[in-house]
């Protein structure tokens, strides 16, 4: 199964967050702008980090922003938001946080499917920093969806 879309539109460079909640808030807003999602799927997002705790920071540096598939996704996608100043999630390991992964899924087994997929790209602590560092919509492309089209 390959990753949901990366379209340009859901790739956002260089963002200002005051905290995780506007992070996750950006990468809801990237994933609404896409098409993928609804305005209200960046606060199911920050609802389940609130219930669950930072199990979205998956890496150093790196959230993995999604929920459950609900009816605020209206189609497979993702999104990418860098932040220019890192921000803390209460990740005892992994904080703090400078790249933003959104996702949203149709179904439970294409969010299960993405979020292996995703981890996998992101085994190489480089692609984290390459991402972070990315001055444009390519060079973030490069690393995580070379096959996607935007």
């Amino acid at each position: 199964m390959p990753l949901p879309p990366l379209p340009d539109d859901a790739i956002w460079l260089s963002r200002t967050a005051a905290d995780w909640r506007e992070a996750v808030q950006l990468a809801g807003d990237a994933l609404a702008a896409s098409g993928a999602a609804t305005a209200d799927y960046a606060g199911d997002m920050i609802r389940m980090i609130d219930e669950h705790g930072p199990y979205v920071v998956i890496a150093p540096g790196l959230a993995l922003a999604h929920t459950r598939p609900s009816d605020d996704v209206l189609t497979g996608g993702m999104s990418v938001v860098t932040l220019a100043e890192p921000v803390a999630f209460g990740h005892p390991h992994h904080d703090p946080v400078s790249v933003v992964v959104g996702l949203a899924s149709t179904t439970a087994e294409s969010h299960l499917a993405a979020v292996a997929q995703l981890a996998n790209r992101f085994n190489d602590a480089r692609a984290i920093e390459r991402i972070a560092r990315a001055g444009t919509i390519q060079d973030v492309r490069a690393v995580i969806a070379p096959d996607a089209r935007g």
